[in-house]
């Protein structure tokens, strides 16, 4: 079954990397954007797809409540996170240094469900690049720097807002 997670039910155009498939992205205008990127310079989306979209909250609806959440959708980031309406123990995101606004745009989303902590990692590795869970606007400080790598945000929920 191909389906993609968002901010509501329905369909949506995928733009597909025939070559790099991992970087298909639901984002509009996100394949023109990251065209300019250095990162991306020999990345081209060749293709589209008509997909199904769900939200996370059917998701979890339907298999529970997951304790871990990855989330690496180029550039779409905020939309899968509107489509979630509690919070979730742990959630990862993509935190591309061109798109900071969708990073802060994810982040505000988990500050309505919860008081979260961040906590980075750079590219693949398999740690964290700081040594301490920040608050937001710590996380927010380290990540507008624009010379910083690509990597993974990690968002720990503490505790949840109330309903």
């Amino acid at each position: 079954l191909k389906l993609a997670a968002g901010p509501a039910p329905g369909r949506a155009e995928l733009a597909v990397s025939r070559l790099h498939p991992t970087v298909s992205s639901l984002a509009p205008g996100f394949a023109a954007r990251m065209a300019r990127s250095p990162g991306f310079a020999r990345v081209r989306w060749d293709a589209s797809e008509s997909v199904e979209v769900t939200t996370l909250d059917a998701l979890i609806a339907a298999h529970g409540r997951p304790e871990f959440v990855k989330i690496d959708v180029e550039g779409f980031e905020a939309d899968v996170l509107a489509g979630l309406s509690r919070p979730v123990p742990m959630i990862a995101l993509e935190a591309l240094p061109e798109t900071p606004e969708i990073t802060g745009a994810a982040m505000d989303r988990l500050a309505a469900l919860g008081d979260y902590r961040y906590n980075f990692a750079a590219g693949e590795q398999a740690r964290f690049a700081w040594p301490d869970w920040r608050d937001p606007a710590a996380a927010r400080r380290a990540l507008a720097d624009p010379s910083r790598p690509l990597g993974d945000l990690y968002a720990r929920l503490e505790a949840p807002r109330d309903a």
